[in-house]
């Protein structure tokens, strides 16, 4: 039977692809969830336009313009994610707008999302990845990236 190291001291030394390739991974995250929230963004206005969206928040008893600040922040926060503009800040104010979206339009449905109007599966698991991405770090090509905000 073979011996299975339980310890990194011994483990045979491996080249470290992790700092290497994390990068990579992020900017895949990026990427793949930005295009997904200026998609819901231009839903919202091509489809349901900004006159039905602000009626359909209405009818979950917020107002109006939540529904369009929504839109607008899903557009443009989408797009400052694929670009890289302030990742990290980014993906973290989408935490509490995706929460927000369980609660007021999808927490009635039930757990599952293929459930009657969508359930709270999918936006509470999009918003622990924009939480984790929020952790992570701005990723590769990132045109401006959080860190130069906070400098000192």
């Amino acid at each position: 039977m073979a011996h299975i190291a339980l310890d990194n001291a011994a483990a045979p030394a491996k080249p470290d692809t992790t700092s290497r390739l994390a990068p990579l991974g992020i900017l895949g995250l990026r990427l793949t969830t930005g295009a997904l929230f200026v998609t819901h963004g231009l839903i919202k206005y091509f489809i349901f336009t900004p006159a039905g969206t602000a009626g359909y928040f209405q009818s979950l008893g917020l107002p109006g313009w939540v529904g369009l600040l929504t839109m607008t922040a899903e557009f443009f926060g989408g797009l400052a994610l694929i670009f890289g503009l302030l990742p990290r800040l980014v993906s973290a104010l989408f935490v509490p707008l995706l929460l927000g979206a369980a609660m007021a339009a999808h927490i009635a449905n039930g757990f599952t999302f293929s459930n009657a109007g969508g359930g709270w599966e999918y936006p509470v698991m999009w918003a622990a990845v924009m939480g984790m991405m929020a952790l992570l770090g701005d990723g590769a090509a990132a045109v401006f990236p959080t860190h130069r905000l906070f400098r000192r």
